[in-house]
């Protein structure tokens, strides 16, 4: 998650060395983004019979060589042409790994589980991006991505050496995925808030350093400082509400949603000041930090008897929306104020709580 997320925190000195603006930058963002969206039910279809552990070990490799190419990258097209491997492995791994808790622990264990494996996209907030954003600052944006190369090829190492064989307990197919979307109305309605919610937040939150930045004023040094507030209240919501969405998925996602509208909706209106730009961070984190967790549970939910399938489609419409919505936001930022895209976010969002609110809870009759 740290591989997908720290372009966020580096945008404005890769733009200017490499001589792009802001919201071409964004690329680095949307382009593994709509990758990820085609690897991930491409690589649960492909690794068939493969053992998982050792699928996920060879795309977390992946990741390493990627980054090391990205802080060679002599010019911005090279570097872009490594976040595509990046995309291939993220939506890979998360399509396998997003519903592995529910083999390694007893079922009554698999929320809080799910929430531990689901933490790395918190942690990967208030750890990764801000650390590398820190890096940036203080030795350049490349040597930020070498930090990754070297993290990726440790994880890999490690991946191997504690995850225990995965043999496939029931393949997924073409067949599969296609049957759940056409006839499981809550996996339907899963990948449709999905869309939104994802979405919306990244329409926004690629451009947080912009937003910071420009629009709330704050100096380059607090910026990393106000990043990691946003990664600590997300981890806090993810430990302490994420296990609590199994039992409620539904309402989870629409108060979620919801809250993610009027965080976004308030820094638009009072984010000008750098002092309420901090604190929105941190109440953005807080209404963002569960929606991973509460999302798998919605889609464990809607289709039990097939976990992995339905991960790969919740995966696929993940990443879609990471990249629709940084493109979007990328739009709407280079042609309008920063503010703009707060407004994106929102409208979406709340297009998310809605649609979510019209939902049936799976296993209900039509």
């Amino acid at each position: 998650m740290t591989c997908e997320l720290l372009p966020v925190g580096l945008l404005t000195p890769v733009g200017s060395e490499l001589g792009v603006a802001p919201g071409t930058a964004g690329l680095m963002v949307t382009v593994p983004g709509l990758v990820a969206a085609v690897s991930a039910p491409a690589v649960s279809v492909a690794g068939g019979r493969f053992d998982r552990r050792v699928i996920l070990a060879v795309l977390i490799g992946g990741t390493a060589a990627a980054n090391l190419v990205c802080a060679l990258a002599p010019h911005f097209a090279v570097l872009l042409g490594a976040r595509i491997a990046v995309g291939v492995a993220i939506g890979g791994f998360w399509a396998l790994g997003g519903s592995l808790a529910t083999r390694l622990v007893p079922a009554e264990k698999v929320p809080r589980a799910t929430a531990i494996v689901f933490g790395g996209v918190s942690v990967a907030s208030v750890a990764g991006v801000p650390a590398g954003t820190l890096l940036g600052d203080l030795a350049g944006w490349r040597a930020s991505f070498a930090a990754l190369a070297v993290l990726g090829a440790l994880a890999t190492v490690l991946l191997v050496a504690l995850l225990p064989a995965l043999p496939p307990e029931r393949p997924v197919d073409v067949t599969t995925l296609g049957r759940l979307l056409t006839t499981d109305p809550a996996v339907r309605t899963g990948v449709a808030v999905t869309l939104l919610l994802i979405g919306g937040h990244y329409a926004a939150f690629t451009f947080a350093r912009p937003l910071l930045g420009g629009f709330s004023g704050l100096q380059a040094e607090h910026i990393g400082p106000a990043l990691f507030g946003f990664g600590a209240a997300g981890i806090a919501a993810n430990f302490v509400l994420g296990p609590r969405t199994a039992q409620a998925p539904k309402t989870s996602l629409v108060l979620i949603a919801g809250a993610l509208a009027a965080v976004l909706a308030l820094f638009a209106l009072l984010g000008g000041a750098a002092p309420a730009g901090a604190v929105l961070m941190l109440g953005w984190g807080l209404a963002y930090g569960a929606v991973s967790v509460a999302l798998q549970n919605w889609m464990l939910a809607g289709a039990p008897e097939a976990a992995e399938a339905a991960t790969a489609l919740m995966v696929c419409a993940f990443n879609l929306a990471i990249a629709l919505g940084a493109l979007a936001g990328g739009a709407v930022l280079n042609a309008s104020a920063e503010p703009a895209v707060l407004w994106c976010g929102a409208v979406l969002a709340l297009a998310a709580a809605a649609a979510m609110a019209a939902a049936r809870r799976p296993g209900t009759a039509p």
